[in-house]
């Protein structure tokens, strides 16, 4: 069989590279014997015979080096074509992703800037909505802001000239005589602060007090209460000035034998809702303790006692009467007469000096002291 072919790019195998001859011996000028040149080409021939072996051997084996380093070379770009084409493949995956979550927030943008200039839109209209109805609502509270400024100024002039001491009878009909007053049927009804023992309304400004033939001496303590008191005027019973009128005048006055209704007088009284109503004699009627619930006209609701009652009061809205005597009407006016002065000074409608009103509140303790110790006028 003929030797493979050599691969191109090889060298040629050694036996095909022509040998020179020279000599051995270059210094020499005369060529070797005819037996050394026998013997010299038959090592030659014998040599070769073995070399064409020996390339071949390494011919075959530079082939197959070569072909182990071709598929190891294959096998190692084919290993890295598959990691990157997979990396290829990741990427490309993650860049959908990217492009979808992109389109996902683009959407949520332009949804979320749709739905923001719909409220703010919305919220325009509702501003100018509520800015319509205010505009409204105070132009309406200015005009009755108007009006009830002039009730006022109106209710100042007609109780200017009016005083606790000498009440201007005019401004109050239940103080007229019978004829004046004209016939009433039946009963006529009144808040306790206009009772006709001493009707309370706002003394004029610089109105001088009714004199009497009792001295007189301002305590400097009580004054400095109520002093202090003037500055800030206030209903709270907690102040010295209050604390001391409830402590010495308005408890012991309104401190009855029944406790549980004296703490509901005094509570309805506090707050201006307790009604005295007078009884025509026409409608008295007999002794009926179950439809009142509290008393009848011969006995009085508030002391216990049996006594004829021409009035009757009633605590707030209630639809309950309780009938009582001369002698509890009058302790309790005497205090629905304190509490309407000072709630006057409260509302700044009294226009006296410190003096004055001192001592107009000290006459109202002392028709308190005086009720409760049983005095109170005759009625007609």
């Amino acid at each position: 069989s003929s030797p493979p072919q050599p691969d191109q790019g090889l060298p040629p195998p050694l036996a095909a590279v022509p040998v020179p001859w020279k000599s051995t011996d270059p210094c020499q000028g005369h060529r070797e014997s005819p037996g050394a040149l026998v013997e010299t080409s038959a090592g030659e021939e014998a040599q070769g015979q073995e070399g064409p072996a020996a390339a071949q051997l390494d011919v075959l084996r530079l082939r197959s080096s070569s072909m182990e380093i071709r598929e190891k070379g294959s096998e190692f770009l084919k290993e890295e074509l598959h990691r990157a084409q997979k990396e290829l493949k990741l990427k490309d995956e993650e860049c959908e992703r990217l492009s979808k979550v992109r389109e996902q927030l683009e959407q949520e943008l332009e949804e979320l800037t749709a739905s923001l200039f719909e409220e703010a839109h919305k919220m325009v209209r509702e501003a100018n909505m509520k800015q319509a109805a205010s505009e409204k609502q105070l132009k309406e509270a200015r005009g009755k802001i108007d009006m009830l400024q002039a009730e006022v100024t109106a209710l100042k002039t007609l109780v200017i000239t009016s005083t606790p001491a000498s009440p201007n009878r005019e401004l109050h009909p239940q103080l007229l005589s019978p004829t004046k007053a004209g016939p009433r049927k039946g009963h006529s009804r009144h808040k306790s602060t206009s009772s006709t023992l001493c009707p309370a309304v706002c003394p004029a400004a610089g109105h001088t007090l009714t004199p009497d033939r009792e001295g007189k001496e301002v305590d400097t303590i009580l004054f400095a209460e109520f002093q202090a008191w003037r500055e800030s005027p206030t209903l709270d019973k907690t102040c010295p000035f209050l604390e001391r009128v409830y402590r010495e005048d308005v408890g012991p006055c309104l401190d009855f034998t029944m406790q549980e209704l004296s703490v509901l007088v005094r509570a309805a009284v506090e707050d201006n809702t307790l009604t005295i109503e007078p009884v025509a004699s026409q409608t008295l009627p007999t002794v009926k303790v179950a439809e009142v619930g509290c008393s009848s006209t011969n006995t009085c609701a508030l002391s216990g006692l049996t006594r004829t009652c021409r009035h009757r009061i009633r605590l707030g809205d209630s639809k309950s009467h309780y009938y009582i005597s001369p002698s509890s009407r009058a302790r309790i006016t005497a205090v629905c007469n304190f509490f309407t002065y000072i709630r006057y000074i409260q509302q700044g409608l009294v226009r006296q000096d410190a003096e004055p009103m001192f001592w107009e509140i000290m006459r109202l303790r002392k028709e308190m002291s005086l009720a409760k110790l049983g005095f109170f006028p005759q009625e007609a």
